[in-house]
């Protein structure tokens, strides 16, 4: 498998302050190499609009063709990745999410209150998963079923 780009943001208050490791940013980068991605970060980034969109506008502006964001996807007043990531996406992907949701239920049902958005911008695919190690183990799952064939349609490959 070539190689392609990944980039991995970790929205978290708690984190980006230094009071607690970044366990899900680390097992994501982890997965995604082992997927066989070429991964910056985690960079880790407090839950503000402002600096998790900073984020996403380097990882566009590098032309990194995955860029997967933990954290902040749920319903308190300072999960705001969704809301930051919403300006970015040119083309939606809510069957991803549903994937994820799906595949999670059974195990977490606290899965489906996960507001994370799945897009693209140009090449670039663009994957919001929830702040917790589990649940960045069963994104992986979908990332490998679903990421290289979004990427390929990208591309322009014939599906």
């Amino acid at each position: 498998m070539s190689s392609r780009s990944a980039v991995v943001i970790t929205a978290s208050n708690r984190a980006s302050r230094g009071e607690y490791a970044d366990l899900s940013g680390a097992a994501l980068a982890q997965g995604l190499t082992q997927l066989g991605y070429e991964v910056s970060g985690p960079f880790i980034v407090a839950d503000d609009i402002d600096a998790i969109s900073e984020q996403l506008t380097q990882g566009l502006a590098a032309k990194t063709r995955l860029i997967v964001t933990t954290g902040g996807t749920g319903v308190s007043p300072t999960d705001v990745t969704p809301e930051a990531t919403a300006p970015f996406i040119e083309k939606l992907i809510p069957g991803f999410s549903e994937a994820l949701r799906a595949y999670s239920r059974d195990r977490v049902p606290t899965s489906d209150l996960t507001r994370g958005l799945v897009g693209t911008n140009a090449d670039s695919l663009i994957i919001n998963l929830p702040g917790s190690k589990g649940a960045v183990t069963d994104g992986l799952v979908i990332i490998e079923r679903l990421a290289g064939h979004i990427l390929d349609q990208l591309d322009g490959k014939d599906h």
